[in-house]
């Protein structure tokens, strides 16, 4: 078996690469550890303009998508474009409902692979983004790479490239709700054919500790009528590597992340139970559709997690479909952090399927009293 690349165990029946620490860097805010600390990463920001147009997606009439957005920019909007502009690199899987992981299709897999018996799960991304901090406009790609047998970036090939808008002409955003830490949630309408309609609900989490660390959780939505299903998961695990340079040099070997799809689970037990936090929110029902809004101003809140609607996901995250007593639907997704801390996001859908609102959390796991 000399031919298996380093970052190979066939035993396991999957890929894993080599894993380097991650800067432990920190900033104030309300997802911060750190309230001290000052920005380090703001001075490599590049601030080119955009000049990338995206795909076109066309918008159902129920769920219009304007072609542009409020033109008012806040410091807070100033920090999170500085924050989440730049080149993020890492993999990405996609998963079903129940939290298992989606093998890639065959056709884009070595034959390598498949003499081995090796089982490919990730793909290796690349997420180049840019944000203007004068105006509230914000693009990104993400590209796919074609998997390789061993380390070899020079080989690396483009599998596919989607391109996102938020704001300005090429506007294609429904409702995108932001934080200064660089975590945002977006909801993009994929498909209108009438009868039912598709959404993805983009929830971009940062690390707070660790600023140049975040995970991407996208639920993929079928509604149709009144009723609201989970079709299936994207995760992406993403490092930051440097300024915006239109993903045009590709991470390779010196990659910080690892593959994940075919790791452990996070376990119903460390999900389960009261939590207490802090909650900031934005009502989606008081501003027009497609509106750029901050998350701010947040407010303590308890919650109480149990097994109904979760699905358990590796990298320690998690993600829950509930239908409330009120009779609105909740998509949720959260990430565990050390020591019972956990960043979360949530959407809200009244009963005719209408964004209510959107927040984001940090919270703690509450002990049982003995």
């Amino acid at each position: 078996m000399s031919l298996l690349s380093p970052n190979t165990i066939a035993g396991n029946r999957s890929l894993i690469h080599r894993y380097f620490p991650l800067l432990g860097l920190k900033n104030r805010s309300f997802l911060s550890d750190n309230a001290s600390q000052p920005s380090i990463r703001r001075g490599l920001r590049s601030r080119r303009p955009n000049s990338v147009s995206a795909s076109a997606t066309r918008a159902a009439s129920e769920l219009e998508v304007p072609n542009r957005l409020s033109d008012s920019v806040t410091d807070g909007w100033k920090e999170f474009a500085e924050r989440v502009s730049g080149e993020w690199d890492g993999y990405g899987a996609d998963f079903t409902t129940e939290g298992k992981p989606t093998e890639l299709p065959e056709a884009v897999v070595p034959e390598a692979f498949r003499e081995w018996g090796v089982q490919v799960f990730d793909w290796q991304t690349q997420c180049p983004t840019l944000a203007e901090t004068e105006n509230p406009v914000l693009f990104y790609k993400l590209i796919k790479l074609l998997p390789t047998v061993g380390c070899e970036a020079d080989a690396a090939t483009r599998y596919t490239i989607d391109e996102r808008n938020v704001g300005g002409a090429n506007n294609k955003v429904y409702a995108f709700a932001y934080h200064r830490s660089g975590s945002y949630v977006a909801i993009w309408l994929l498909k209108d054919e009438g009868a039912y309609r598709v959404l993805e609900l983009e929830h971009c989490l940062v690390d707070p500790g660790n600023h140049e660390s975040r995970v991407r959780v996208v639920q993929v939505v079928r509604v149709e009528g009144t009723v609201m299903r989970l079709e299936n998961i994207k995760v992406f695990s993403e490092q930051w590597y440097g300024p915006f340079r239109n993903g045009e040099q590709l991470g390779g070997c010196a990659i910080r992340d690892s593959t994940f799809a075919s790791t452990s689970a996070l376990k119903e037990s460390e999900v389960s139970g009261k939590w207490e936090g802090l909650n900031i929110s934005v009502n989606f029902q008081s501003v027009q559709a497609g509106v750029i809004c901050e998350l701010a101003n947040g407010k303590p809140q308890n919650t109480v997690r149990n097994k109904d609607g979760l699905v358990l996901l590796p990298k320690q995250l998690w993600c829950s479909l509930k239908e409330r007593e009120d009779d609105e639907t909740s998509f949720e997704v959260g990430w565990l952090l050390d020591c019972g801390q956990s960043v979360t996001s949530r959407c809200v859908f009244l009963k005719d399927g209408q964004l209510k609102g959107i927040s984001l959390g940090r919270e703690t796991a509450m002990l049982e009293k003995i």
